[in-house]
């Protein structure tokens, strides 16, 4: 059975935005876009920054950067989980051999 995406209302600097998604993301959209709007209103407030587009881009590529470091760090900690469980791994073997 195909659930039908249905159109969610955002708003963003002020703005709608209207955005089709199907019925099991629409929390995680107004999550989002919440998210969006709030850092967005951060750079534009801190005066730095002039213009929607600009404002836009630059929260865009803030975001994009938080989201790669949080890859790195997932890759990180999965090889620290892998190696730590190659070591428990080659524990139990040892054990199990010598017993």
């Amino acid at each position: 059975m195909n659930i039908k995406p249905h159109v969610v209302s955002l708003i963003i600097l002020g703005k709608e935005y209207k955005i089709a998604c199907e019925p099991d993301d629409h929390e995680d959209l107004l999550y989002s876009a919440n998210q969006l709007d709030t850092q967005m209103r951060k750079l534009r407030d801190s005066g730095k920054v002039n213009g929607a587009d600009r404002i836009a881009v630059i929260t865009a590529l803030n975001l994009a950067h938080e989201l790669q470091v949080a890859k790195n760090q997932n890759i990180a900690l999965k090889q620290s989980l892998n190696d730590c469980l190659a070591g428990i791994n080659h524990k139990i073997e040892n054990v199990l051999e010598n017993h």
